[in-house]
């Protein structure tokens, strides 16, 4: 089956760094509208309680989302449409009765479980938001009812989403994250000075609406679009949750792990949940572009590899795309740390976006992307397992680390206020000694300690089921480690260096200090890598140049995006 999907696709490598980019081009353009929504939330609402309530608001629909719409995902789905396709260039009756079927299935139980969870909405927000008051309670109950919605048009929006890969129309598909950010983008600029947080929840819903419409033409085009039926084939139903259920459970894991920070974070000051996601957004930018587009660029060649039990080119793919994700992942890691406080100032910060506020965001930030290159090459030994049929390793460890994160969390909280001395050292470290409510640097600390604990289990378990002693990833680590320090070093010195220069009270002022920084930091490592002559940095260039916009690749699913 999966030599007649890569055929049918016509997908075609010229190798994994060129489809790599061409993915972390798409992925780049997702995560910057993302950076641009934060910026307005940011200047518009500010990190406090109502943008508090409006990210806690996020955590039952997108757990929704994951725990049942994911179960119906693109890459479930695709195989069993080209199965059923025949190899036929159109549509068949049997491939649209699948979808049919799929379509009622999904339906059916999106709408009862969002009925359910909106009666009962009530008693779950006190789980999700303990530290609340009875204010932000009764707003928080509100506009999640109201949110409740997007997970049922996103879900769709993927279902179909399927259809428009079968058909190759990916930029189709890749545009849909992009019109879901311009959907929040209008509630806030339009909405929330009218109807306040509840315009907001609106924007999203539209966003929604926005991410599923995209792609209707298409499926319309094709005459492919599903419709409702009453007799489901429950057999049909339950072949494909079987094969999407571990992946759905280790998403499912991952976001309670995330809830659960959520819930610790509305226990401390008032704007901790904003100032917290919107660290964890800014760190996820470098992991959509890095981490998933080599593993996702990745995956089609290792199952292609596994299925002819080419255990040298799978192994070699995985070594390839883990020094490329080294390669880029520790100049990034410093450059994030030495221009933390510039990149989010000129990010997020604005009339309401307090300096304070700035300060614990770039903290948080640095402690988050310690982290950076593991969770990268996480995605990667995952994608390794999948490829191989193996789902469940994958899973028993993401649920470990996951639990483990939520402890970390615990006692980190436990600790930095009952032994004030531990919290001074990070403060005086991460230079927030006298901004209010570091208390908060516990969360992103927890996360990366879970995700370097996901890491190493993971790595261990791959290691011997796969590599053994084929891996030498010490020339990669130690050049670009090199490269990373001198990069640092140099864009700090830089700092101090322009801070003579420019107006720092002024956002062009900071912007032009981290800029230039950031530029004499990263020519000084280029300089690095070309004298020990590279591998990846050459690979990189080799990339560019070799036919890369002629490639044809599998767009990631929008969750990834």
């Amino acid at each position: 089956m999966v030599n007649r999907i890569l055929t049918f696709l016509n997908k075609e490598f010229h190798g994994i760094n060129e489809a790599a980019l061409l993915l972390g081009g798409f992925a780049f353009i997702s995560q910057l509208l993302g950076l641009i929504r934060d910026r307005t939330l940011a200047h518009v609402v500010g990190a406090g309680p109502v943008l508090d309530v409006y990210y806690a608001a996020f955590r039952i629909p997108d757990f929704l989302y994951i725990s049942i719409a994911s179960l119906a995902s693109v890459t479930v789905l695709l195989p069993f449409l080209v199965d059923k396709m025949n190899g036929e260039d159109k549509a068949n009756d049997k491939a649209r009765a699948f979808m049919n079927n799929i379509f009622s299935a999904f339906m059916l139980f999106m709408l009862v479980t969002s009925i359910l969870i909106a009666i009962f909405i009530p008693y779950l927000v006190h789980l999700i938001a303990p530290g609340f008051n009875d204010y932000q309670i009764g707003l928080l109950i509100t506009t999640t009812r109201i949110m409740l919605i997007s997970p049922i048009f996103i879900g769709l929006s993927n279902l179909i989403g399927s259809i428009t890969q079968l058909f190759r129309n990916f930029l189709v598909f890749s545009l849909s994250p992009i019109f879901y950010n311009i959907g929040i983008l209008f509630g806030v600029i339009f909405l929330y000075s009218r109807l306040g947080i509840y315009g907001l929840s609106i924007g999203v819903i539209f966003g929604a609406v926005m991410h599923f419409l995209i792609q209707v033409p298409v499926v319309l085009k094709n005459n492919f679009f599903p419709r409702f039926v009453v007799n489901i084939k429950w057999s049909e139903i339950w072949k494909v949750v079987k094969l999407s259920a571990p992946r759905t459970l280790t998403l499912s894991v991952n976001s309670l792990a995330f809830i659960s920070l959520i819930a610790m974070a509305s226990t401390l000051k008032e704007g901790s949940i904003s100032l917290f996601t919107f660290a964890y957004n800014l760190q996820s930018v470098p992991v959509g572009i890095i981490g998933i587009s080599y593993s996702v660029a990745a995956f089609p060649v290792l199952v292609k590899s596994f299925s002819m039990k080419d255990m040298d080119n799978f192994i070699g793919q995985i070594i390839s795309a883990s020094r490329q994700i080294i390669f880029w992942s520790l100049p990034i890691i410093t450059l994030l740390i030495v221009l933390r406080a510039q990149i989010v100032r000129v990010i997020l910060g604005s009339n309401t976006f307090t300096w304070s506020d700035t300060r614990l965001t770039a903290a948080s930030v640095s402690l988050f992307v310690v982290s950076l290159a593991t969770q990268g090459l996480v995605l990667l030994f995952v994608r390794g397992y999948y490829a191989s049929g193996n789902t469940k390793k994958p899973l028993f460890i993401n649920v470990f680390s996951s639990i483990m994160v939520i402890v970390f969390a615990q006692i980190f909280i436990y600790v930095f206020r009952n032994f004030p001395v531990v919290l001074d050292q990070i403060e005086i470290i991460l230079r927030v000694k006298d901004v209010p409510g570091t208390i908060m640097l516990a969360l992103p600390l927890a996360y990366a300690m879970g995700s370097l604990l996901n890491f190493f289990l993971i790595w261990r378990m791959f290691k011997k089921d796969f590599l053994g002693k084929k891996i030498n990833l010490v020339t990669t680590f130690t050049q670009s480690a090199l490269g990373a320090i001198v990069m640092g070093l140099v864009a700090y010195i830089s700092l101090g260096f322009f801070n003579h220069v420019f107006n720092l009270d002024t956002g062009r002022g900071i912007f032009m200090q981290g800029f230039l920084s950031g530029i004499l930091g990263i020519s000084a490592g280029v300089i690095i890598l070309i004298m020990f002559k590279n591998r990846e940095f050459f690979d990189l260039v080799r990339a560019i140049r070799n036919k890369f916009w002629r490639n044809r690749v599998v767009a990631p699913e929008q969750s990834e995006l």
